[in-house]
């Protein structure tokens, strides 16, 4: 998934980075609204991933979702400021070696 979001997060085909991540720098106190509907949709994403791993037998695994949850959201923003696919691929490799192995 990480090395996925590398990709995509670069493809010059496409804007950079994850709009749901990036448009919550944008909000004001006028977009408390929008605001509030990505801030659900990036809970309801690492509460997926919090499941996924959980079945997966993963321990910790709502911790490491919000963890992974942090490695995407600066991935993203690293992709908005120039990063590149390898700059971001060895962000993602050094957090897989975080993954928790008991």
């Amino acid at each position: 998934m990480l090395l996925v979001i590398a990709r995509v997060y670069t493809d010059p085909a496409h804007p950079r980075g994850c709009l749901v991540i990036s448009a919550a720098t944008n909000c004001t106190p006028a977009d408390a609204d929008v605001e509030a509907e990505l801030r659900e949709l990036r809970n309801a994403n690492v509460a997926a991933l919090a499941r996924r791993l959980a079945d997966g037998g993963v321990p910790g695994a709502e911790a490491f979702a919000r963890y992974l949850g942090a490695v995407i959201q600066g991935m993203s923003q690293q992709a908005r400021d120039g990063a590149t696919k390898g700059d971001l691929e060895q962000i993602a490799e050094a957090a897989l070696r975080a993954w928790p192995m008991s």
